[in-house]
């Protein structure tokens, strides 16, 4: 009976271990483009290194910035995101940090 408590406690184990890697590569990722900026204001929107404005800017960026986000939807209207060279960029190397979603529109191929 102690075995089979330990295996099945092994057995649990393992399967959490496939579904939260499965989940964490489940999405991919979807391009957007810096958008909606006033040019008549700053014309940047700010990285951040986490979702609030009150967090350190990372960078400033310009309107058509390509950027891919990391998790499918927004925290309260914040994103995570990788900045891209180009919407062709596959190498995902770029800065990273946080954008206010309303300032970023998703590309449609």
């Amino acid at each position: 009976m102690k075995i089979w408590k330990s295996l099945t406690k092994i057995a649990l184990g393992i399967l959490t271990s496939i579904l939260l890697t499965a989940y964490a590569f489940a999405y991919s990722g979807e391009h957007y483009v810096v958008c909606n900026l006033n040019p008549q204001g700053d014309n940047f929107l700010a990285l951040r290194s986490c979702g609030s404005s009150s967090c350190r800017m990372k960078m400033k960026l310009g309107p058509g910035t390509a950027l891919l986000t990391m998790d499918p939807d927004a925290e309260n209207g914040w994103r995570d995101v990788i900045v891209l060279r180009s919407l062709q960029d596959q190498s995902v190397s770029g800065p990273m940090g946080w954008v206010y979603s309303k300032y970023i529109c998703k590309v449609r191929y």
